[in-house]
Protein backbone atom coordinates (compact mmCIF):
# COMPACT_ATOMS: atom_id res chain seq x y z
CA UNK A 1 0.00 0.00 0.00
CA UNK A 2 2.77 2.47 1.45
CA UNK A 3 4.09 2.27 -2.70
CA UNK A 4 0.49 4.34 -3.83
CA UNK A 5 0.90 7.03 -1.33
CA UNK A 6 0.47 10.29 -2.49
CA UNK A 7 1.38 13.56 -1.18
CA UNK A 8 2.78 17.00 -0.95
CA UNK A 9 5.55 18.26 1.02
CA UNK A 10 5.31 21.89 2.94
CA UNK A 11 8.16 23.20 5.07
CA UNK A 12 7.23 25.48 7.33
CA UNK A 13 9.34 27.35 10.00
CA UNK A 14 8.43 26.44 13.75
CA UNK A 15 10.93 27.85 16.52
CA UNK A 16 12.35 25.23 18.90
CA UNK A 17 10.64 25.52 22.61
CA UNK A 18 13.02 28.33 24.30
CA UNK A 19 14.46 29.44 21.22
CA UNK A 20 14.85 32.56 22.74
CA UNK A 21 17.18 31.15 25.32
CA UNK A 22 19.73 28.98 22.94
CA UNK A 23 19.79 31.36 19.82
CA UNK A 24 19.21 28.78 17.85
CA UNK A 25 15.88 28.00 15.34
CA UNK A 26 15.10 25.01 13.24
CA UNK A 27 12.98 23.64 10.46
CA UNK A 28 10.20 21.04 10.89
CA UNK A 29 9.02 19.24 7.72
CA UNK A 30 5.35 18.85 7.69
CA UNK A 31 4.03 16.15 5.26
CA UNK A 32 0.31 16.77 4.54
CA UNK A 33 -1.06 13.28 3.66
CA UNK A 34 -4.20 12.91 1.06
CA UNK A 35 -5.45 9.54 1.23
CA UNK A 36 -8.34 9.37 3.24
CA UNK A 37 -7.28 6.60 5.28
CA UNK A 38 -4.20 8.22 6.64
CA UNK A 39 -6.51 11.07 7.89
CA UNK A 40 -4.85 10.75 11.53
CA UNK A 41 -1.73 11.82 10.26
CA UNK A 42 -2.76 14.68 8.85
CA UNK A 43 -0.87 18.28 9.89
CA UNK A 44 1.16 15.91 12.45
CA UNK A 45 4.81 17.35 12.64
CA UNK A 46 7.59 14.74 11.06
CA UNK A 47 10.59 14.91 13.63
CA UNK A 48 13.80 13.73 12.44
CA UNK A 49 16.88 12.92 14.01
CA UNK A 50 19.43 15.25 15.67
CA UNK A 51 21.83 15.00 12.48
CA UNK A 52 18.94 15.47 10.78
CA UNK A 53 17.83 18.93 11.80
CA UNK A 54 18.95 21.92 10.27
CA UNK A 55 20.24 24.47 12.84
CA UNK A 56 20.90 27.70 12.28
CA UNK A 57 22.48 30.46 14.77
CA UNK A 58 21.16 33.81 14.79
CA UNK A 59 23.26 36.60 13.45
CA UNK A 60 25.13 38.56 16.17
CA UNK A 61 24.75 42.12 16.23
CA UNK A 62 27.98 44.22 16.76
CA UNK A 63 28.17 48.07 17.33
CA UNK A 64 31.19 49.62 15.30
CA UNK A 65 30.45 53.07 15.36
CA UNK A 66 29.08 55.97 17.48
CA UNK A 67 27.79 59.08 16.78
CA UNK A 68 26.31 61.44 19.49
CA UNK A 69 25.53 65.07 20.61
CA UNK A 70 25.56 65.49 24.06
CA UNK A 71 24.85 68.79 26.58
CA UNK A 72 28.52 68.08 27.20
CA UNK A 73 30.53 66.96 24.26
CA UNK A 74 30.16 65.52 20.02
CA UNK A 75 31.91 63.41 20.08
CA UNK A 76 32.71 60.24 22.06
CA UNK A 77 36.32 60.39 23.40
CA UNK A 78 35.10 63.50 24.99
CA UNK A 79 32.20 63.07 26.07
CA UNK A 80 33.83 59.77 27.83
CA UNK A 81 36.04 62.63 29.39
CA UNK A 82 33.94 64.33 30.85
CA UNK A 83 31.58 61.46 32.28
CA UNK A 84 34.22 60.08 33.87
CA UNK A 85 35.41 63.76 35.61
CA UNK A 86 31.29 64.54 36.62
CA UNK A 87 31.92 67.58 34.72
CA UNK A 88 27.75 68.34 34.15
CA UNK A 89 27.64 71.58 31.17
CA UNK A 90 23.32 71.74 32.33
CA UNK A 91 22.66 75.75 31.74
CA UNK A 92 19.83 77.60 32.00
CA UNK A 93 17.22 78.61 29.23
CA UNK A 94 14.90 81.70 28.70
CA UNK A 95 11.73 79.95 27.48
CA UNK A 96 9.10 81.85 25.68
CA UNK A 97 5.80 81.63 27.77
CA UNK A 98 7.58 79.73 30.47
CA UNK A 99 10.58 81.35 31.98
CA UNK A 100 13.55 80.54 33.34
CA UNK A 101 14.46 76.30 33.74
CA UNK A 102 17.16 74.24 33.79
CA UNK A 103 18.17 72.60 30.52
CA UNK A 104 21.15 70.24 28.91
CA UNK A 105 21.40 72.16 25.32
CA UNK A 106 24.16 70.39 22.42
CA UNK A 107 26.61 72.33 20.84
CA UNK A 108 27.97 70.73 17.48
CA UNK A 109 29.15 71.59 14.45
CA UNK A 110 25.73 72.04 12.28
CA UNK A 111 26.84 72.67 8.47
CA UNK A 112 29.50 69.74 8.61
CA UNK A 113 27.42 67.38 6.97
CA UNK A 114 24.89 69.56 5.10
CA UNK A 115 24.45 73.31 4.33
CA UNK A 116 22.63 76.04 6.54
CA UNK A 117 20.05 76.00 3.66
CA UNK A 118 19.13 72.56 4.26
CA UNK A 119 19.00 72.75 8.35
CA UNK A 120 16.46 75.65 7.76
CA UNK A 121 14.42 73.79 5.46
CA UNK A 122 14.45 70.69 8.10
CA UNK A 123 14.41 70.31 11.56
CA UNK A 124 16.07 70.34 14.90
CA UNK A 125 16.07 66.69 15.28
CA UNK A 126 16.86 66.06 11.70
CA UNK A 127 20.28 68.42 12.58
CA UNK A 128 21.07 66.33 15.47
CA UNK A 129 20.19 63.09 13.48
CA UNK A 130 22.33 63.92 9.97
CA UNK A 131 25.24 64.83 12.60
CA UNK A 132 25.10 61.82 14.39
CA UNK A 133 24.55 59.49 11.37
CA UNK A 134 27.35 60.95 9.73
CA UNK A 135 29.95 60.43 12.73
CA UNK A 136 29.04 57.55 13.06
CA UNK A 137 29.84 56.28 9.87
CA UNK A 138 32.57 57.87 10.22
CA UNK A 139 33.77 56.09 13.63
CA UNK A 140 33.43 52.92 11.82
CA UNK A 141 35.83 54.47 9.32
CA UNK A 142 32.81 52.88 6.68
CA UNK A 143 31.68 54.28 3.52
CA UNK A 144 28.18 54.82 2.80
CA UNK A 145 28.72 52.22 -0.43
CA UNK A 146 30.32 49.44 1.23
CA UNK A 147 26.76 47.94 1.57
CA UNK A 148 23.67 48.04 -0.83
CA UNK A 149 22.35 51.36 -0.18
CA UNK A 150 19.10 49.64 -0.83
CA UNK A 151 20.27 47.03 1.97
CA UNK A 152 20.89 49.70 4.84
CA UNK A 153 17.91 50.86 7.46
CA UNK A 154 17.60 53.99 9.44
CA UNK A 155 15.79 53.79 12.91
CA UNK A 156 15.45 56.34 15.29
CA UNK A 157 13.52 56.54 18.74
CA UNK A 158 11.81 59.71 19.39
CA UNK A 159 9.61 60.78 22.57
CA UNK A 160 7.50 63.27 20.91
CA UNK A 161 8.37 64.88 17.57
CA UNK A 162 6.08 67.90 15.90
CA UNK A 163 5.71 69.71 19.46
CA UNK A 164 8.52 72.68 18.54
CA UNK A 165 7.67 72.90 14.98
CA UNK A 166 3.71 73.57 15.67
CA UNK A 167 4.92 75.72 18.47
CA UNK A 168 6.82 77.90 16.73
CA UNK A 169 4.74 78.00 13.84
CA UNK A 170 1.57 78.98 16.26
CA UNK A 171 3.86 82.11 17.39
CA UNK A 172 5.09 83.10 14.10
CA UNK A 173 1.16 83.51 13.39
CA UNK A 174 0.49 85.00 16.11
CA UNK A 175 2.73 88.05 15.23
CA UNK A 176 0.17 88.28 12.31
CA UNK A 177 -2.75 88.28 14.45
CA UNK A 178 -3.18 85.00 13.67
CA UNK A 179 -3.79 84.93 9.96
CA UNK A 180 -2.69 81.48 8.58
CA UNK A 181 -1.51 82.32 5.33
CA UNK A 182 1.51 83.20 7.27
CA UNK A 183 1.95 79.06 8.28
CA UNK A 184 4.95 77.53 6.25
CA UNK A 185 4.21 74.86 3.72
CA UNK A 186 7.07 73.65 4.91
CA UNK A 187 5.61 72.23 8.35
CA UNK A 188 4.08 68.78 7.41
CA UNK A 189 7.39 67.38 6.74
CA UNK A 190 8.83 69.14 9.14
CA UNK A 191 6.21 67.22 11.24
CA UNK A 192 5.57 64.02 10.61
CA UNK A 193 7.22 60.98 12.72
CA UNK A 194 9.70 59.87 10.55
CA UNK A 195 11.09 62.93 9.80
CA UNK A 196 14.28 62.69 11.93
CA UNK A 197 15.29 59.42 10.05
CA UNK A 198 14.09 60.48 6.88
CA UNK A 199 16.30 63.50 6.60
CA UNK A 200 19.16 61.18 7.11
CA UNK A 201 18.34 59.10 4.54
CA UNK A 202 18.54 61.88 1.83
CA UNK A 203 20.97 63.59 3.42
CA UNK A 204 23.15 60.10 2.91
CA UNK A 205 21.20 58.61 -0.35
CA UNK A 206 20.02 55.71 1.96
CA UNK A 207 16.95 53.60 -0.21
CA UNK A 208 16.81 51.04 2.39
CA UNK A 209 13.77 51.10 4.88
CA UNK A 210 13.10 54.37 7.91
CA UNK A 211 11.39 55.11 10.11
CA UNK A 212 11.02 56.54 13.81
CA UNK A 213 9.45 54.50 16.89
CA UNK A 214 7.39 56.69 19.69
CA UNK A 215 8.57 54.86 22.85
CA UNK A 216 8.36 57.85 25.06
CA UNK A 217 11.89 57.84 27.17
CA UNK A 218 12.17 54.42 26.09
CA UNK A 219 12.65 54.84 22.34
CA UNK A 220 16.48 54.94 21.96
CA UNK A 221 16.63 51.41 23.23
CA UNK A 222 13.63 50.67 21.51
CA UNK A 223 15.24 51.76 18.00
CA UNK A 224 18.30 49.69 18.91
CA UNK A 225 16.57 46.61 19.56
CA UNK A 226 14.52 47.70 16.13
CA UNK A 227 17.79 47.61 14.30
CA UNK A 228 19.21 44.32 15.76
CA UNK A 229 15.72 42.39 15.16
CA UNK A 230 15.56 44.04 11.27
CA UNK A 231 19.20 42.57 11.16
CA UNK A 232 18.65 39.14 12.37
CA UNK A 233 15.44 38.65 10.09
CA UNK A 234 17.77 39.51 7.17
CA UNK A 235 15.84 42.57 6.37
CA UNK A 236 18.95 44.67 6.28
CA UNK A 237 22.86 43.96 6.21
CA UNK A 238 23.68 47.48 8.68
CA UNK A 239 21.43 50.05 10.40
CA UNK A 240 21.79 53.38 11.62
CA UNK A 241 19.62 52.62 14.75
CA UNK A 242 19.39 55.28 17.94
CA UNK A 243 17.22 58.13 19.57
CA UNK A 244 17.18 61.99 19.08
CA UNK A 245 15.59 64.72 21.47
CA UNK A 246 14.83 68.43 20.22
CA UNK A 247 12.65 68.85 23.48
CA UNK A 248 14.64 71.75 25.00
CA UNK A 249 12.82 74.02 21.72
CA UNK A 250 9.73 73.17 23.29
CA UNK A 251 7.84 75.41 26.24
CA UNK A 252 4.97 72.77 26.57
CA UNK A 253 7.18 70.19 28.04
CA UNK A 254 8.58 71.83 30.61
CA UNK A 255 5.46 73.54 31.95
CA UNK A 256 3.65 69.88 31.62
CA UNK A 257 6.21 68.81 34.11
CA UNK A 258 6.06 71.74 36.08
CA UNK A 259 2.16 70.88 36.22
CA UNK A 260 3.15 67.62 37.22
CA UNK A 261 5.72 68.71 39.93
CA UNK A 262 8.17 66.83 37.97
CA UNK A 263 10.76 69.75 36.96
CA UNK A 264 13.65 70.13 38.30
CA UNK A 265 15.05 72.72 40.09
CA UNK A 266 18.15 74.24 41.39
CA UNK A 267 19.92 77.42 42.44
CA UNK A 268 23.36 76.03 40.11
CA UNK A 269 21.69 74.51 37.29
CA UNK A 270 24.16 71.88 36.93
CA UNK A 271 22.76 70.64 40.19
CA UNK A 272 19.15 70.35 39.19
CA UNK A 273 19.20 66.73 38.24
CA UNK A 274 20.34 64.47 41.47
CA UNK A 275 18.75 61.25 40.72
CA UNK A 276 19.09 59.51 44.31
CA UNK A 277 19.33 62.52 46.60
CA UNK A 278 17.16 63.11 49.08
CA UNK A 279 16.33 66.64 47.98
CA UNK A 280 15.87 65.31 44.36
CA UNK A 281 12.41 67.72 43.00
CA UNK A 282 12.60 66.33 39.20
CA UNK A 283 13.89 65.83 35.82
CA UNK A 284 15.96 68.19 33.48
CA UNK A 285 14.66 67.92 30.25
CA UNK A 286 18.10 68.19 27.80
CA UNK A 287 18.03 68.16 23.65
CA UNK A 288 20.72 65.25 22.42
CA UNK A 289 21.28 62.70 19.80
CA UNK A 290 23.16 59.43 19.46
CA UNK A 291 22.91 57.02 16.39
CA UNK A 292 24.94 53.51 16.67
CA UNK A 293 26.44 52.12 13.44
CA UNK A 294 25.36 47.93 13.77
CA UNK A 295 26.65 45.14 11.89
CA UNK A 296 26.47 41.11 11.93
CA UNK A 297 29.66 40.28 13.51
CA UNK A 298 31.19 38.24 10.56
CA UNK A 299 30.59 41.26 8.17
CA UNK A 300 32.68 43.11 10.99
CA UNK A 301 35.44 41.14 11.39
CA UNK A 302 35.98 40.85 7.80
CA UNK A 303 36.49 44.42 7.00
CA UNK A 304 38.88 44.59 9.97
CA UNK A 305 35.97 46.64 11.94
CA UNK A 306 36.39 47.89 15.74
CA UNK A 307 34.16 46.20 17.68
CA UNK A 308 32.20 48.58 20.52
CA UNK A 309 30.63 46.09 22.22
CA UNK A 310 27.76 43.04 21.06
CA UNK A 311 24.22 42.78 21.63
CA UNK A 312 23.33 39.82 23.35
CA UNK A 313 20.23 40.80 25.14
CA UNK A 314 16.95 42.93 24.75
CA UNK A 315 13.86 43.14 26.36
CA UNK A 316 10.63 45.84 26.10
CA UNK A 317 6.99 45.37 28.17
CA UNK A 318 4.72 47.02 29.58
CA UNK A 319 3.19 48.44 32.89
CA UNK A 320 -0.46 48.60 31.75
CA UNK A 321 -1.26 50.28 35.04
CA UNK A 322 -1.01 53.85 35.28
CA UNK A 323 -0.12 56.84 32.76
CA UNK A 324 3.09 58.34 34.51
CA UNK A 325 3.37 56.14 37.40
CA UNK A 326 6.77 53.22 37.19
CA UNK A 327 5.75 50.13 38.17
CA UNK A 328 9.08 47.96 39.49
CA UNK A 329 7.27 44.85 39.24
CA UNK A 330 7.18 45.11 35.33
CA UNK A 331 10.71 46.84 35.22
CA UNK A 332 12.24 43.57 37.23
CA UNK A 333 10.87 41.11 34.41
CA UNK A 334 12.24 43.43 31.69
CA UNK A 335 15.43 43.34 33.24
CA UNK A 336 14.81 39.56 33.68
CA UNK A 337 13.95 38.71 30.46
CA UNK A 338 16.75 40.69 28.99
CA UNK A 339 19.30 38.37 31.09
CA UNK A 340 17.41 35.45 29.93
CA UNK A 341 17.39 35.95 26.25
CA UNK A 342 21.12 37.11 27.43
CA UNK A 343 21.69 33.59 28.81
CA UNK A 344 23.00 35.73 31.46
CA UNK A 345 22.43 35.61 35.52
CA UNK A 346 22.12 38.92 37.60
CA UNK A 347 25.64 37.90 39.05
CA UNK A 348 27.41 38.16 35.54
CA UNK A 349 25.84 42.12 35.14
CA UNK A 350 29.15 44.23 35.93
CA UNK A 351 27.50 47.73 35.39
CA UNK A 352 23.87 48.39 35.35
CA UNK A 353 23.43 52.14 33.80
CA UNK A 354 20.21 53.40 35.51
CA UNK A 355 17.24 55.11 34.02
CA UNK A 356 16.90 57.11 36.92
CA UNK A 357 15.50 60.66 36.35
CA UNK A 358 15.19 62.37 39.67
CA UNK A 359 11.99 61.83 40.28
CA UNK A 360 10.57 60.87 43.72
CA UNK A 361 8.63 58.12 43.22
CA UNK A 362 10.42 56.84 39.38
CA UNK A 363 13.72 56.75 41.34
CA UNK A 364 12.50 53.89 44.09
CA UNK A 365 10.49 52.31 42.10
CA UNK A 366 13.90 51.16 39.50
CA UNK A 367 15.85 50.99 43.19
CA UNK A 368 12.91 48.05 43.94
CA UNK A 369 13.46 46.74 40.84
CA UNK A 370 17.41 46.47 40.97
CA UNK A 371 17.33 44.93 44.62
CA UNK A 372 15.28 42.56 43.82
CA UNK A 373 17.09 41.03 40.58
CA UNK A 374 20.76 42.28 42.19
CA UNK A 375 20.42 42.51 45.83
CA UNK A 376 22.66 39.35 46.38
CA UNK A 377 25.43 40.36 43.52
CA UNK A 378 28.35 41.73 45.15
CA UNK A 379 30.27 42.70 42.05
CA UNK A 380 27.60 44.52 40.05
CA UNK A 381 27.94 48.38 40.31
CA UNK A 382 25.31 50.90 39.62
CA UNK A 383 26.02 54.60 37.93
CA UNK A 384 23.64 57.31 36.32
CA UNK A 385 24.28 59.36 33.71
CA UNK A 386 21.43 61.49 33.45
CA UNK A 387 23.15 63.38 36.92
CA UNK A 388 25.90 64.90 34.48
CA UNK A 389 23.81 65.26 31.35
CA UNK A 390 20.21 65.67 32.16
CA UNK A 391 17.34 63.01 30.23
CA UNK A 392 17.95 63.62 26.35
CA UNK A 393 14.15 62.00 26.42
CA UNK A 394 14.50 59.79 23.07
CA UNK A 395 17.80 59.77 23.01
CA UNK A 396 18.69 59.03 27.04
CA UNK A 397 18.70 55.36 26.49
CA UNK A 398 21.71 54.99 23.43
CA UNK A 399 23.00 58.13 24.79
CA UNK A 400 23.69 56.73 28.25
CA UNK A 401 24.88 53.48 26.82
CA UNK A 402 27.60 55.34 24.79
CA UNK A 403 28.91 57.21 27.91
CA UNK A 404 29.27 53.52 29.28
CA UNK A 405 30.61 51.63 26.68
CA UNK A 406 34.09 52.56 26.59
CA UNK A 407 34.35 50.34 30.22
CA UNK A 408 34.77 47.49 28.12
CA UNK A 409 38.36 49.07 27.38
CA UNK A 410 39.40 51.44 30.82
CA UNK A 411 37.64 49.02 33.34
CA UNK A 412 35.78 52.22 34.93
CA UNK A 413 32.52 53.17 35.89
CA UNK A 414 31.51 56.50 35.31
CA UNK A 415 30.35 58.07 38.36
CA UNK A 416 26.89 59.82 39.59
CA UNK A 417 27.08 63.00 40.76
CA UNK A 418 24.68 65.75 42.82
CA UNK A 419 24.52 62.84 45.18
CA UNK A 420 25.01 64.66 48.45
CA UNK A 421 22.22 62.80 50.97
CA UNK A 422 21.63 59.45 49.81
CA UNK A 423 17.47 58.84 49.97
CA UNK A 424 17.60 55.14 52.06
CA UNK A 425 15.21 53.95 50.00
CA UNK A 426 17.30 54.52 47.30
CA UNK A 427 20.20 52.51 48.62
CA UNK A 428 21.81 50.11 46.69
CA UNK A 429 25.05 48.09 46.71
CA UNK A 430 28.12 49.41 44.91
CA UNK A 431 26.13 52.56 43.66
CA UNK A 432 29.27 54.71 42.44
CA UNK A 433 28.94 58.05 43.45
CA UNK A 434 31.20 61.39 43.08
CA UNK A 435 34.65 59.30 41.24
CA UNK A 436 34.88 56.98 38.92
CA UNK A 437 35.10 53.47 40.25
CA UNK A 438 37.85 51.29 38.73
CA UNK A 439 37.41 47.37 38.25
CA UNK A 440 39.30 44.87 37.47
CA UNK A 441 37.33 43.92 34.07
CA UNK A 442 34.26 44.63 32.70
CA UNK A 443 32.66 42.48 30.64
CA UNK A 444 28.80 43.05 30.55
CA UNK A 445 26.66 46.40 30.75
CA UNK A 446 22.60 46.65 31.18
CA UNK A 447 20.85 50.09 30.36
CA UNK A 448 17.63 50.66 31.48
CA UNK A 449 15.79 53.04 30.17
CA UNK A 450 11.52 53.27 30.91
CA UNK A 451 8.82 55.66 29.49
CA UNK A 452 5.21 57.23 30.14
CA UNK A 453 2.31 55.01 29.84
CA UNK A 454 4.31 52.25 31.00
CA UNK A 455 6.94 51.24 28.64
CA UNK A 456 10.06 49.50 29.88
CA UNK A 457 13.09 48.89 27.84
CA UNK A 458 16.45 46.88 29.04
CA UNK A 459 19.88 46.67 26.60
CA UNK A 460 22.62 44.31 27.64
CA UNK A 461 25.83 45.14 25.72
CA UNK A 462 28.57 42.66 26.09
CA UNK A 463 32.48 42.86 25.63
CA UNK A 464 33.63 40.89 21.89
CA UNK A 465 36.71 38.66 22.95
Amino acid sequence: MTKNIKYKSVLTLNFMPNWHKSGYFCFHAYLFLHLENLRPYYNQPLYFSQSAIMETKQPRIVITGVGLAAPNADNLKTYREKLLAGISEITEVDLRYFGKAPAGLCTFPETKYRKKKENKRGTRAGCLSVYCANEALADADLSIDHYKRSRIGVYLGLTEHGTVETENEVYNISKYDYNVDYWTHHHNPRTVLNNPAGEVTMNLGITGPHYSIGAACAAGNASLIQGVQMMRLGEVDMALAGGISESTGSFGIFASFQAQGALGSAVDPREACRPFDTSRNGIVVSEGACIYVLERLESALARGAKIYAEIVGYAMNSDARDYVLPFHERQAECMELALERAGLKPEDIDIINTHATGTKQGDVEECKAIKQLFGNCQNTYINNTKSIIGHAMGAAGVLELAGNLPSFDDNLVHPTINCKDLDPECKLNNLVLDKPKQLQSVNTILNNSFGMIGINSVIIAKKYT
